[in-house]
């Protein structure tokens, strides 16, 4: 089954010409002080931003950032643009240190950290809005 995915996803992506990084589906957010949200990705999930374009020296047009293999695009909300905010779903490598950083860089908590059938797992809203579900592996 994993090998029919990856061929339906390799065909898709040299049919559909996506360019390298980018995936079938990726979340566009809309934010407010979408340079603070950059921040606050790198501290927590160790981000890395990859591209950048400025309305004006205040305002991000659009903006890339990549978790693992995963790209986020975002931009400042304007008067045109309202904020479009999500829910993200995210592994990482230790759920409950991660949960930690968010919460030290301003997250709020929506589900304390619990151990799931599918692995350990909690939910915190950042400070613009998004929901982020941090969940590592089920350890065996």
């Amino acid at each position: 089954m994993l090998l029919e995915v990856d061929l339906i996803t390799n065909y898709m992506k040299e049919k559909l010409k996506i360019p390298e990084n980018y995936q079938t589906v990726m979340p566009y957010l809309i934010i407010k002080d979408a340079q603070k949200f950059i921040e606050f990705m790198q501290k927590v999930f160790n981000a890395e931003e990859t591209y950048k374009v400025m309305r004006d020296e205040n305002t991000i047009m659009h903006g890339e950032i990549m978790i693992g293999g995963s790209t986020i695009m975002f931009a400042d909300s304007t008067e045109q643009f309202n904020v479009r905010n999500a829910g993200l779903f995210i592994y990482v490598e230790d759920a409950d240190v991660t949960f930690k950083k968010a919460i030290d860089a301003g997250a709020t908590v929506i589900n304390k950290m619990a151990d799931q059938n599918y692995g350990r797992s909690g939910g915190v809203q950042d400070p613009f809005g998004n929901d982020w579900w941090i969940t590592s592996v089920k350890k065996e």
